[in-house]
C-alpha cells in the first residue's frame, strides 16, 4: 500500500477515534489498544506496552504522542501527521466555539455552568491523582518522593517550582528507585539515528530560543509559552493544568475563572486534554487570540511532545539499557503524582469549593467516574446542572 493511500486510511481510523475517545487519557489507551491491536492488526502486544512505557517516559501529551507514533509507524510522516489532525480537530474545534460563547454566559445560569465545570475540574484531576497514585507510586520509595513534591509545591509558589520537582524527582530516583527494569521493543519506522538527532537538536534549540524572541514580539511569546507548558508536562494530559495555570493566568491573559472553566469543558469533549490550548489560544487578548491564536497554541503544545518522540522512537532501545535510566523514570513518574496532587489543591480546590455543597457535588460526581464508571458527559451533565440548579434556589 502506497504512503499516500495508507496516510488516508490512518486519518480516517484516527477521525472516529478523535470523535468518539471520550474519557480522557487513560480511555484513549483502552480506545487504541481495541483499534490497533485487535481490531485492525497494527501492532502487537509488546510494541502497544513498549511505546506506551516510552510514551509515558516522555514530557508531552502521552496519547497523543502514542497516536502519533502509530500513523508515524503505519504510513511515514503524512500518517503521523493525519492522526494528529484527525484526533485532535473534533475536541479543538468544540473548544474554540466554547471560547466564542464564553462572553455571553455572564448571567445567573451562566457563571453557575462556568462553576459546574470548575467541578468538573475538580472531579476529573482527583480521579487521576488517585490511578496515577496507584500506579507509580506502588512503594514507599515512590510515595516519599510524591510527599516531598506536594510539600515542596503547596509552600513555595515560584515559577521555577514544577521544573524544579521534575528534576528532583529524578536525581530521587536514582538514589533511592534502584532495581527498576523494563522489557525493550523495536518500533517500526524508516529513518534512524541521524534524523533522531536532528529532531532532538530542534526541540532544544527552540526551548533555549523562544524565550528570547518572545522578548520582541506577542506571537513568539505566544509560542514560547504553549511549547514550553508542552515541553515540561510528564504524566499526560492532566498534569498539564498547573503548567498552564502559570503559563496564562499569572501573566493576565487568561483570567483564573475563564481558564478553569475551559479546563472543565475539555472533560465534556473527545480527543485530547491538550486541545484546551484552542480555547485558551482564542481567549488571549488582542492580536495574540482569536482564531491565529488558537491555531499557534494549539500546534506549539503538542510540537515538543511530537518533536521528542519521534526522535526516541530509533533510540529507546538503547536507552533503557541503563538501569538508571530505569531509576530516574520512576523517580519522575513518582513526582508527577505530586505535582498533580498539589495542583488539586491550588489552583482547583481554591477556587471550586466554596460551600460544602460544591464539595458534595464533586465528591458525587467522582464516585460516578471512578465507582460506576459513568462516562464523563454524565459527569460533566451532573455538576454542570447540580451547580445551575442550587443558584437558581
Amino acid at each position: 500500500m502506497s504512503k499516500q493511500s495508507t496516510a488516508a486510511e490512518v486519518f480516517i481510523t484516527f477521525l472516529k477515534l478523535g470523535l468518539t475517545s471520550f474519557g480522557g487519557p487513560i480511555a484513549h489507551i483502552a480506545y487504541y489498544r481495541k483499534a490497533f491491536i485487535e481490531k485492525r492488526r497494527w501492532l502487537t502486544e509488546e510494541q502497544f506496552a513498549q511505546l506506551l512505557m516510552l510514551c509515558q517516559f516522555l514530557p508531552g501529551p502521552a496519547s497523543s504522542q502514542m497516536g502519533f507514533s502509530v500513523g508515524l509507524m503505519r504510513a511515514g510522516w503524512l500518517g503521523g501527521l493525519a492522526a494528529f489532525i484527525a484526533f485532535t480537530l473534533p475536541s479543538a474545534l468544540l473548544l474554540f466555539a466554547f471560547a466564542q460563547w464564553l462572553p455571553y454566559l455572564s448571567d445567573t445560569i451562566g457563571n453557575a455552568a462556568i462553576h459546574g465545570l470548575k467541578l468538573v475540574a475538580l472531579t476529573v484531576v482527583a480521579q487521576a491523582v488517585w490511578l496515577m497514585s496507584k500506579q507509580l507510586t506502588p512503594d514507599w520509595q515512590r510515595r516519599f518522593i510524591a510527599l516531598v513534591a506536594i510539600l515542596f509545591l503547596v509552600l513555595l509558589d515560584h515559577a521555577l517550582a514544577q521544573i524544579a520537582v521534575v528534576v528532583g524527582g529524578a536525581l530521587a530516583g536514582l538514589a533511592i528507585c534502584r532495581h527498576q527494569r523494563f522489557p525493550v521493543s523495536r518500533f517500526d519506522i524508516d529513518y534512524g539515528r541521524r534524523a533522531a538527532q536532528f529532531l532532538l537538536a530542534a526541540f532544544f534549540i527552540l526551548l533555549i530560543s523562544l524565550p528570547f524572541l518572545a522578548e520582541i514580539n506577542s506571537l513568539a511569546a505566544v509560542m514560547d509559552a504553549f511549547y514550553r507548558a508542552g515541553a515540561l508536562v510528564f504524566g499526560g494530559g492532566h498534569v498539564v493544568l498547573p503548567l498552564l495555570e502559570q503559563t496564562v493566568v499569572e501573566p493576565g491573559w487568561v483570567a483564573a475563572d475563564d481558564y478553569l472553566a475551559g479546563y472543565g469543558a475539555a472533560q465534556a469533549v473527545p480527543g485530547p486534554v491538550f486541545s484546551v490550548a484552542a480555547y485558551l489560544g482564542a481567549l488571549l487578548p488582542g492580536d495574540m487570540g482569536g482564531l491565529s491564536g488558537a491555531l499557534l497554541a494549539l500546534s506549539a503544545i503538542f510540537l515538543p511532545g511530537f518533536l521528542l518522540i519521534a526522535a526516541m522512537l530509533p533510540l529507546w532501545q538503547s536507552v533503557l539499557k541503563y538501569p538508571l535510566a530505569a531509576s530516574a523514570l520512576a523517580g519522575v513518574n513518582a513526582a508527577v503524582v505530586g505535582l498533580l496532587a498539589a495542583a488539586l489543591y491550588d489552583p482547583i480546590w481554591i477556587s471550586a469549593v466554596h460551600h460544602v455543597s460544591d464539595f458534595v457535588i464533586a465528591l458525587i460526581g467522582f464516585i460516578m467516574l471512578q465507582f460506576f464508571r459513568l462516562s464523563a458527559l454524565i459527569i460533566v451533565a451532573w455538576c454542570v446542572l447540580a451547580s445551575i440548579g442550587l443558584a437558581l434556589l
